[in-house]
């Protein structure tokens, strides 16, 4: 089963990064998303995350994941066309 997750992932991210390489590496998340995931992990240190919270935190880590992931491959392209 996570196989088949790390394989959804990669192919998400090689659809990213072909599109428009640079773009891609100077994508960054918006300054709300990055107060919100920051007081979210805050919350996780007090131990004090709900459910939602939980899973959102889930989701946040799931699509960093796909943005590291098209960020090298975007970044490999780059460098393959140099």
């Amino acid at each position: 089963m996570v196989a088949q997750a790390v394989n959804i992932y990669d192919e998400l991210a090689e659809l990213l990064a072909n599109m428009n390489p640079a773009k891609v590496i100077q994508f960054h998340a918006s300054k709300g998303a990055q107060q919100r995931l920051e007081e979210l992990l805050e919350k996780n240190k007090e131990g004090a995350l709900t459910e939602d919270e939980k899973i959102e935190i889930e989701r946040f880590m799931t699509v960093e994941h796909i943005v590291r992931l098209a960020k090298a491959r975007a970044h490999q392209r780059l460098a393959a066309t140099s």
